[in-house]
């Protein structure tokens, strides 16, 4: 097990996934927030238990709370998670 969840790893995997992967944070809103028109996302913050989103849908910034199915155990986990909900989230786009 690496290191639990603190703000430190949090805004770090936030910063990661805003700045490298910020189309993956859009289909998280889009497949697992219920914001299926979201056409941008930031992650604002994540923990064991699910992430915190902002997502524009037709011109607003709505919150969206994105809940994992599981509880994580650490940052390494979090990642294997969201590489795991992208595929899952792709395989089933039109």
């Amino acid at each position: 097990m690496s290191e639990p969840f603190s703000t430190e790893i949090s805004d770090r995997i936030c910063t990661h996934m805003n700045e490298d992967h910020a189309s993956a944070v859009v289909i998280y809103a889009q497949a697992f927030g219920n914001k299926p028109d979201a056409t941008e996302a930031q992650m604002l913050a994540i923990d064991a238990t699910g992430m915190d989103l902002t997502a524009q849908v037709n011109g607003e910034t709505l919150p969206v709370r994105v809940n994992f199915e599981r509880t994580l155990k650490d940052a390494e986990d979090a990642h294997h998670t969201l590489i795991e909900m992208l595929k899952q989230a792709r395989k089933v786009a039109p």
